[in-house]
């Protein structure tokens, strides 16, 4: 079992996917604000859940599938589990020095940007699963946030407050239906 968890990890490149995620959070934790930032909670979600989305796809996808053990369970390990840690780093920065963000905000977009990492392995591939999390997370930096028409919220839930509601459920449709999606259908070739 340890074996083949090692292979797994080698394989799914988890090894350079933490240090990329580890230097990301310690550079946006110079960055942070006493009071913390929803925008910069949003981009310290999408880097961190791009790192990950690069591990989301083998080196080839025919074998993966050729496998005699289930891969569902597996995928959704990985998902799961790779998003524990860039919200374990997120907050974590908040002991050490000032908090990103608010510890709702954190989890809302880890969940959210998850999903859509999730989605973009599932449609685009691996290689380009980071596309969805961080092309969504800029549209928060351009778009003002506000409560005056619903597209503007939906585009903009990542940095909405964490008392709305629309933004909790965007939050969690795209991350249920991305780890349902990446579970059972895998990686795009």
């Amino acid at each position: 079992m340890t074996r083949w968890l090692l292979l797994h990890t080698r394989a799914r490149q988890v090894p350079a996917s933490a240090v990329a995620v580890v230097v990301g959070v310690a550079a946006l934790a110079a960055l942070a604000q006493p009071d913390g930032s929803p925008q910069l909670a949003a981009f310290g979600a999408a880097l961190g859940v791009a790192a990950v989305a690069t591990g989301l796809g083998g080196h080839d996808l025919a074998l993966d599938r050729t496998a005699a053990f289930g891969w569902p369970p597996r995928r959704a390990a990985h998902l799961l589990l790779g998003g524990a840690v860039v919200a374990a780093l997120l907050l974590a920065v908040g002991l050490v020095a000032d908090p990103i963000a608010p510890d709702a905000y954190v989890l809302r977009d880890v969940l959210g940007l998850g999903g859509l990492a999730a989605l973009g392995a599932v449609l685009l591939g691996a290689r380009a699963a980071w596309a969805l999390p961080v092309g969504w997370s800029g549209v928060t930096l351009v778009v003002p946030p506000g409560d005056d028409h619903w597209l503007s919220r939906l585009l903009t839930w990542p940095v909405q407050p964490t008392g709305t509601t629309s933004a909790t459920i965007t939050a969690v449709v795209l991350g249920g239906a991305g780890l349902l999606a990446y579970s059972w259908l895998g990686c795009r070739r």
